[in-house]
């Protein structure tokens, strides 16, 4: 059997940085969640030319505020990444504890208009925080890019 301290390494770790954050705010809870589904697409696309031309309803369920939270922004994630569409705007049509349901409007991504700025692969659990706090609601979520 060979000496294995004496053969070069077959591999070593390199810093990478995979990961994008943001602190989300909003007065209400509803409108935490509806700030945070416009900054997933902002993130992606400028959105600042994004007209509200087709509608989109999603449709969410939790086990907690915080899995609530990382599961809408992945369905909210999935319309770009599935069909192409950016929003300009959305409205919470129901939440509670453990479910949210909203409407998005916009449009599909069309690369004359949109600049794309970023690609995300995933909205991750990791260090998600959504609380209530003085002045209002106040979210932490992370992304892999």
């Amino acid at each position: 059997m060979p000496d294995d301290r004496n053969l070069k390494p077959r591999y070593r770790f390199i810093d990478h940085t995979a990961d994008l954050g943001i602190e989300v705010r909003g007065e209400t809870e509803r409108d935490l969640f509806a700030n945070a589904a416009l900054a997933v697409h902002d993130l992606i696309a400028d959105t600042r030319t994004v007209r509200p031309r087709e509608s989109r309803v999603i449709s969410v369920s939790g086990i907690d505020s915080n899995d609530l939270l990382v599961n809408f922004l992945r369905e909210v994630l999935y319309l770009f990444n599935g069909e192409r569409m950016l929003a300009a705007n959305c409205t919470i049509l129901e939440m509670d504890g453990e479910r949210v349901k909203a409407e998005l409007r916009g449009e599909i991504f069309d690369r004359e208009r949109h600049a794309l700025k970023k690609e995300i692969k995933a909205v991750t659990h990791h260090q998600a925080d959504l609380r209530r706090g003085k002045g209002g609601w106040k979210a932490r979520i992370i992304f892999d890019v």
